[in-house]
């Protein structure tokens, strides 16, 4: 009762509307960074030497009319009157007077081009170029502002969305909360991992403050706003424990109750745990303040989540899929095409699980819709960010070539093609042959090409609105679509499409032709944030806390029993890929990345591993983890958007073991598979 209430009032106002605002102000200021590069590149050309003209000509203050001659006798009359008498009688050179007097005519030339720069430029002052320059000058103050301010949007970004998840319940876990019991256990340890991070957070503080004489006001800041962060998290765990919901059953059992703690409890408890344990009490709260440095990163998931919950709010998704209805695909097929399609906007949110809690709900209910079993709309939803993550733009790739000089992007992006023909000729080949249960009568092309291209005709709009915003980028901004102007381009792009869908479906008679109750653009906006707020707080403070035991491995030199390097590199690839996948089963991407970059890289590297086929490798291997139970993440994502009931309704089906578990089974054996391929292959070729 009182979830929903919240939900429905107090979630909308104190969470919803500051998150959009927050996110807003970072696509503004990225965007006002490529306005103010156009308006410099401009105004040289309006105003030659517009560089020099942002700010008033200072007048010169010395004087162009100096008599040479009488300059030169005073200087050497200095010179004489300040020689040493001693160097005089030892016969060391006097001042040349030639020199003098070349010196003071340069001094002289100087001055007066000075001045004539000066006259030059005051000339140019024109009412119309000070307008120009207050506007110009303007955005380069918002542009400093947004840099400086970069890290505090991240903070106050977190807190705010890990407050929200935590009085929505709507935290990470392994199974969701339905007794009592689970309740309690639940959220008496997110109570207690609240409470060492507050305390973490403060020990940190203190620190800092005792150990720089004097710390700058906005790293106190920032220090400050981790305590009041961590602080209201910790009342609002205490506060959803003192008053549970009505809807619970009672009774419970203890083992399953654990398996309802979120998961960055979990994190919490082992890493705060190992730190106190080594007198280092304030290792969280160090290891969460490194997510500052990379706070651009961090604030462009919470930009892709964003767009994915905008993407739920249109009809794009559905359209899409009405273009291969006509064919009457199997579901097995239809689940392949899905997964392929999926692999492009995947690159451009950065990481499988960002994509599963941006889009995995509108694809699961599309291949249901279209007559796919659960399971299988279960295990396509999972794996449909998996495969994309190796192609341009991602940003995992981009963060590899940036931790790691041995490699670039275009490297990798090269033989991320390779990587997703592979894994995609994989899955296609488990879907289609193992556990096919329904015949492949596909429409006669005389039948299904009309509608398919009637369908097509729908999507032309949606077409023409993403050309326009990216033409308008490229010709007005100069900026291109690709791995780093894509955070600040999708928002912009789903908002456009927001707006079109406002005006075309808005009217009664669009309505009434289309079937789509289509509530406004106000209402798709609110409902897009709405969700974005808990998912942002509850993926943000897993990537977070998985820093934190990336930190454990890193301090407590697990990975210095392995040698740091092998005689054979098929050897070291074996010791990799395990290293690799269980790294994927316990921690988020971005988190394992540096910690890979930190340890394991250096020791495929030594041991003759190609830098670029180690990193193809990785990137298989996590994904292959977030696929693999105890742990696998993806699938625990996949039953937070797409949620319980379809989980358990699929839990409940019969059949034989296989069809009992084809979710989880099916991604395993098709990444497993490409795993082997991806990372044996090509050493039969070079080592």
């Amino acid at each position: 009762m009182f979830q929903g209430g919240f939900r429905r009032n107090g979630r909308e106002w104190f969470s919803s509307l500051p998150a959009c605002l927050l996110l807003l102000a970072v696509v503004l200021f990225s965007t006002s960074s490529d306005i103010h590069n156009q308006m410099l590149r401009g105004g040289e050309q309006l105003w030659s030497g517009y560089y020099k003209l942002r700010v008033d000509p200072v007048q010169p203050t010395c004087d162009p009319n100096v008599d040479i001659d009488a300059a030169v006798a005073e200087k050497l009359a200095e010179d004489a009157s300040d020689q040493d008498p001693m160097a005089a009688l030892l016969g060391e050179a006097e001042v040349d007077p030639d020199e003098v007097r070349l010196s003071i005519e340069r001094s002289v030339e100087n001055c007066r081009q000075s001045y004539e720069s000066f006259e030059n430029l005051q000339g140019k002052v024109t009412p119309g170029l000070e307008l120009y320059r207050t506007i110009e000058l303007f955005i380069a103050d918002m542009i400093a502002i947004g840099l400086e301010s970069q890290r505090f949007i991240l903070l106050i970004l977190v807190m705010l969305c890990a407050v929200t998840a935590t009085l929505t319940r709507h935290h990470i876990a392994m199974r969701a909360m339905e007794t009592r019991l689970d309740y309690r256990v639940s959220h008496t340890l997110q109570t207690v991992a609240n409470a060492m991070l507050l305390g973490s957070s403060l020990m940190f503080r203190q620190s800092s403050v005792a150990a720089e004489s004097s710390i700058s006001t906005a790293d106190l800041m920032l220090h400050n706003l981790w305590v009041i962060g961590f602080a209201a998290l910790t009342l609002a765990s205490l506060f959803r424990l003192m008053r549970p919901p009505q809807d619970l059953q009672d009774g419970g059992n203890l083992n399953k109750a654990f398996l309802a703690v979120p998961l960055y409890t979990v994190m919490c408890l082992i890493s705060g745990s190992y730190f106190a344990l080594i007198g280092h009490a304030s290792g969280i709260g160090i290891y969460l303040g490194n997510m500052m440095a990379l706070s651009d990163m961090f604030l462009n998931v919470g930009l892709y989540v964003w767009v994915g919950m905008m993407l739920k709010q249109t009809r794009l998704a559905t359209l899409v899929f009405n273009v291969f209805r006509p064919w009457r695909m199997p579901p097995e097929m239809l689940a392949v095409v899905a997964v392929l399609v999926a692999a492009v906007p995947t690159a451009y949110t950065g990481a499988s699980g960002i994509f599963v809690i941006a889009a995995g709900a509108v694809i699961y209910s599309e291949l249901r819709a279209a007559g796919a079993r659960r399971h299988l709309a279960l295990a396509a939803t999972a794996m449909s960010g998996s495969l994309g993550v190796v192609l341009r733009p991602c940003l995992l790739v981009v963060v590899i070539a940036y931790l790691n000089r041995e490699v670039t992007t275009d490297e990798l992006f090269g033989w991320g093609i390779w990587v997703f023909v592979l894994t995609a000729v994989m899955f296609s080949g488990v879907a289609l042959t193992v556990n096919r249960q329904s015949n492949f009568n596909l429409a006669p092309a005389s039948e299904a090409l009309a509608p398919m291209f009637s369908a097509l005709k729908q999507l032309v709009p949606y077409v023409l609105v993403i050309s326009a915003v990216v033409l308008f980028y490229r010709l007005a901004l100069d900026v291109s679509m690709d791995e780093f102007s894509a955070p600040r381009l999708l928002p912009v792009i789903m908002l456009a499409i927001l707006v079109y869908e406002h005006f075309s479906l808005g009217s009664k008679k669009a309505r009434a032709q289309t079937g789509v109750n289509h509530q406004g653009l106000e209402h798709s906006v609110r409902s897009a944030t709405n969700d974005t707020t808990a998912e942002i707080g509850a993926l943000l403070l897993l990537l977070g806390l998985s820093v934190s035991i990336g930190g454990v491995i890193e301090r407590s030199h697990l990975m210095e029993i392995f040698p740091q390097a092998f005689d054979s590199a098929w050897a070291a690839m074996m010791l990799m890929v395990v290293i690799l996948v269980l790294l994927g089963m316990i921690m988020d991407a971005f988190g394992a990345i540096i910690l890979v970059s930190a340890t394991v890289a250096s020791v495929a590297y030594a041991s003759g591993i190609h830098p670029v086929h180690f990193w193809m490798v990785t990137l298989v291997a996590f994904e292959l983890g977030y696929l693999s139970p105890p742990v696998a993440l993806n699938h625990l994502l996949t039953r937070q958007v797409v949620g319980e009931a379809e989980v358990l309704a699929a839990q409940n089906e019969g059949g034989s073991y296989y069809q009992r578990h084809e979710r989880i089974i099916m991604p395993l054996i098709a990444m497993g598979i490409s795993l082997i391929l991806v990372a044996f292959v090509p050493l039969i070729f070079y080592s």
